[in-house]
């Protein structure tokens, strides 16, 4: 049981806060019993974590020069806990904190490694964790009101070097060039001293916000609040409502439009007469109500009694990977990640290890090892933190039948009562749903027959067809060895009764053809296919696919060339059918923007059902040909602006030359690409009004996907921003588009401004 805060302790959040900006010395531990004197702050932002190195005796600490001050955001945290020392590593032990501890680990967005720090005493431990965690809570539900502040706040409290809460014009004018804000040094003198009532010649952070503001004047905004307000300058209740109705294609109320005005207008007499002003109505087209995303599908909304075979579900590949796959570390992390971020399919390669204890690692490659006990016991701790829904194990097995034995007596003993039994799954010739599965580990692995106790089964072995040059000739001795086993499609591997027990929904078998999986296989097994098999598959038999997977889970997985985690694209196999297509989740791509953007919906719970073409009986649809004329739609994409976009790295100055590329993903006739033109030094603010059309055959299968780029002739544009999400999740109307890095992290305030229509053509 993961360690909490004992909530009978007078510790209120806001006072945990405003304690952890007192500089607290703790120890900060590492791999291999190191550990490292720090002391830590939290800044007056509120959003970034300072450390620097301390000297301490009795730390085996070298005699080097100290390194410079360093940070951690706080908006990169996804979790702080309360942990445990262990005497037998010296190392923290992230999920046994039993009663009061002066441990606790924070755990974070991206692949920065998992922080374990040691407290001088327990209260210590509890106010920084009950502290994190009241920063982390105060962000859920925030307005945009709230978010701009934030993030004004954040950037004030950085350039006040000397912390006396003022900016004087140097400070002020070098921040908003930070900032990107391209005005001209003359004109921030002659706005500088408007704001600054008192004339002291600086301003604190409210002066400063009201500089802001007034700086980054939108005139695209202010054209379209002056087309849709009534003469006087406001937009009436009527406005308002004409405004959702007709441009915004949204249901609206009066009460609807009450609640707008009353949650973004700032100023109180235009809130008083019901009525926006140009800078509510920025507020509101900046805000979730104003976003491109639908997040009414920020909460489950789709059925999810139906068989799992209907359902696309999230998939992780060599999950224990956090890097390449020749050299890579293997770690139970990638598990906590991967299941953080709404992964419902997860894969282990289990080999024999010393001691009798099974393995996890990437067979016949130089990357680390991890106990198999020590995986099932963090996903024993994360399996539902993000869903409910059921989770798959997918077992890589070339264990010996002693060490699958242990493998199942971990699984067994970890996980319980939460492991898919018979008993769970009354029908075999029916698939059960995601529903009905709540909390349950499905166990993916060949099966025995019944009553054989102990017997031989082909392996599809996955981590056999890496192609890599350098692995081969580090292989040489067994390369003829390895070819011939290829080449006969199978090996054979002893299977242990214990763990083919454990097998039931998903029963893995060797896909064959789709004329025999129809005839031979139940609605429980289950085939995994390279991803070269799967493309010709697709582009030969695309309906059989489609039909196939009606009844059948099958699972793709990259090719054996990408020994780098690069991705495939998955909406090409989506469109087919395939439920689980398998993406290195540690590797941020193109295609892993488009992963997330589909299991973003439904609650971000990691199935999405499958339109009804890919899932009825009597629907007989080829995706890779002609789509009946009933489904079609016609996208138009107008892209007006972008609004403070950051930096591009590695160049020496701050304004990036940007351009806007629009993808539609989706069945082979609707992917698509159209893209704006640079604009020069205007990182800041872009302004193209650029309408582009995708007429789409199947728009339930189509993704949308913004990028952001700066403009390079010589080298390879640098990626600022993106954004993907569903077609059927889309608003549409004027919306604004709140770009994520390539990690999928929040960029804020970095947006695009786009009208977007979808009609029937």
């Amino acid at each position: 049981m993961r360690g909490r805060v004992d909530e009978k302790l007078p510790m209120d959040g806001e006072a945990c806060v405003q304690a952890m900006m007192n500089e607290t010395t703790m120890t900060k531990l590492r791999a291999g019993k190191k550990k490292f004197k720090r002391s830590y702050r939290l800044q007056k932002d509120r959003e970034t974590i300072v450390y620097s190195p301390t000297r301490h005796s009795a730390l085996p600490e070298c005699t080097k020069r100290l390194p410079a001050e360093q940070a951690y955001d706080v908006s990169n945290i996804l979790e702080v806990f309360l942990s445990t020392l262990t005497s037998r590593s010296s190392r923290v032990d992230r999920e046994k904190a039993v009663g009061p501890s002066n441990c606790f680990s924070i755990s974070y967005k991206d692949q920065t490694p998992t922080l374990d720090l040691i407290c001088t005493n327990p209260e210590t431990a509890q106010t920084w964790v009950r502290g994190i965690q009241h920063l982390i809570q105060s962000r859920t539900g925030e307005t945009i009101v709230n978010k701009k502040e934030r993030w004004i706040s954040e950037f004030f409290h950085a350039a006040d070097k000397n912390q006396n809460e003022r900016l004087d014009l140097k400070e002020a004018t070098g921040l908003l060039k930070r900032m990107n804000v391209p005005i001209s040094s003359s004109h921030i003198k002659e706005r500088f001293q408007e704001v600054d009532q008192n004339g002291n010649g600086d301003l604190d952070l409210e002066e400063f916000g009201q500089l802001y503001r007034q700086l980054t004047f939108r005139q695209e905004v202010e054209d379209l609040f002056n087309r849709v307000s009534s003469p006087g300058g406001t937009m009436t209740m009527q406005d308002l409502h004409r405004f959702l109705t007709q441009e915004q294609k949204v249901q609206a109320d009066a009460e609807t439009c009450k609640r707008i005005i009353n949650t973004y207008e700032q100023i109180g007499d235009v809130k008083a007469n019901d009525c926006l002003s140009l800078q509510g109505f920025t507020l509101y087209l900046e805000s979730k109500d104003g976003d491109i995303y639908n997040h009414a599908h920020d909460q489950e909304y789709q059925d999810m009694t139906q068989p799992l075979s209907h359902y696309f579900i999230a998939s992780s590949h060599n999950t224990y990977l956090l890097e390449d796959q020749l050299r890579g570390p293997s770690s139970k992390e990638g598990y906590i990640r991967a299941l953080q971020k709404g992964s419902r399919f997860l894969e282990l390669d289990c080999w024999d290890g010393e001691g009798g204890e099974p393995v996890i690692y990437h067979g016949h490659t130089l990357t680390s090892k991890v106990l198999f006990k020590e995986v099932i016991e963090a996903i024993n701790d994360y399996a539902f933190k993000a869903s409910p829904y059921p989770v798959f194990l997918s077992l890589e097995n070339h264990c010996s039948v002693e060490q699958q034995r242990t493998m199942s007596a971990h699984m067994r003993r970890i996980l319980g009562s939460q492991i898919c039994t018979d008993s769970d799954t009354p029908d075999p010739s029916v698939l059960p749903s995601p529903h009905s599965l709540r909390g349950k580990i499905i166990i993916k692995n060949k099966k025995l027959p019944p009553d054989v106790l102990e017997d031989e089964v082909s392996d599809e072995d996955e981590a056999a067809e890496i192609e890599d040059p350098e692995v081969q000739a580090r292989m040489q001795a067994e390369k003829e060895k390895r070819r011939k086993e290829l080449e006969k499609k199978k090996k054979k591997i002893k299977l242990a009764k214990e763990l083919s027990d454990l097998v039931n929904v998903s029963q893995a078998k060797h896909f064959h053809s789709f004329q025999h999986s129809q005839e031979k296989d139940m609605a429980c097994n289950m085939s995994s296919i390279t991803e070269n098999k799967a493309m010709d598959l697709v582009k030969r038999q695309a309906a059989d696919f489609i039909n196939h997977t009606k009844r059948q889970l099958v699972k793709i997985y990259p090719a054996g060339g990408r020994v780098d985690s690069s991705n495939m694209d998955p909406h090409v196999f989506w469109a087919a059918g395939c439920q689980i297509v398998a993406m290195n989740y540690q590797t941020p791509c193109d295609q892993m923007d488009l992963n997330l953007g589909k299991f973003r919906q439904n609650g971000g719970c990691g199935y999405v059902l499958k339109p009804e073409v890919l899932r009825k009986d009597y629907l007989k649809i080829d995706t890779s040909g002609k789509i009946p004329d009933k489904y079609r739609k016609n996208l138009t994409v107008r892209v007006i602006s972008s609004f403070q976009l950051p930096s591009p790295s590695e160049k020496s100055t701050s304004s990036a030359d940007p351009y806007v590329k629009v993808q539609i993903c989706g069945i082979p006739a609707d992917c698509a690409e159209q893209r704006t033109e640079w604009k020069k030094n205007s990182g800041f603010h872009a302004v193209w009004n650029v309408a582009m059309t995708f007429p789409l055959a199947l728009p339930e299968l189509a993704m949308l996907r913004f990028e952001v780029k700066d403009h390079d002739s010589m080298t390879a544009s640098d990626m600022l921003g993106q954004f993907a999400l569903p077609v059927d999740s889309i608003q549409q109307g004027y919306r604004h588009v709140h770009l994520l890095d390539k990690r999928g992290g929040d960029i804020s305030p970095a947006s695009l401004f786009v009208y977007i229509s979808l009609q029937a053509p």
